[in-house]
């Protein structure tokens, strides 16, 4: 049994804009098809927000406050500390007096340099015979800004004229097509 089909609320859209009319066209039509790009630009826009956050990457030894309480100055000794910490990021530059536990959180950031988020170094300081004196923490608030110094120390002989970049190599290697005895059949 064949029914007539009818368009659902036809009675709501004028004889003259329904689709396939000529002249006409259906309306909310162009709404729709401009709310579906709209809802993909504004997904895109939210997941690239997470897309150019770089993760939290954790860099050399993180001492934690417990192991630090567990350090006793007067008693504890360098194997104590080592067997405790482990080994020191760095130790001083002169004898044996400081070890440096160094660590930080840092987060690349595009076309820029390391961006430092939490920089913590634990230095401890040992007497003559091994022994802890003392235990400090240091932060980045701690530490010097030091200058680079931009000299360079002139190397002589190194600065080559126009005349010797240009003839340098005249006379330096052998006639191509010649073969060179093997040494011992001259």
């Amino acid at each position: 049994m064949d029914r007539p089909t009818r368009t659902v609320n036809a009675a709501c859209v004028p004889a003259g804009a329904r689709a396939g009319a000529p002249g006409g066209r259906p309306r909310g039509l162009s709404a729709r098809l401009l709310a579906r790009p709209l809802a993909a630009a504004t997904l895109l826009l939210l997941a690239s927000c997470s897309i150019f956050d770089s993760p939290t990457i954790m860099r050399g030894n993180r001492v934690s406050d417990e192991q630090i309480a567990q350090i006793t100055p007067g008693v504890a000794t360098r194997q104590d500390v080592q067997a405790l910490l482990g080994s020191p990021t760095q130790s001083s530059t002169f004898g044996d007096g400081a070890w440096y536990y160094i660590s930080s959180n840092t987060r690349v950031r595009p076309g820029r340099e390391l961006a430092v988020t939490d920089q913590r170094t634990v230095a401890v300081l040992f007497d003559n015979r091994g022994v802890v004196q003392e235990v400090k923490v240091l932060g980045a608030e701690d530490g010097k800004n030091v200058t680079m110094v931009a000299r360079e120390t002139p190397t002589p002989g190194t600065e080559r004229t126009l005349m010797q970049a240009l003839f340098g190599n005249v006379g330096r290697f052998g006639m191509m097509g010649q073969q060179q005895p093997a040494p011992g059949q001259q």
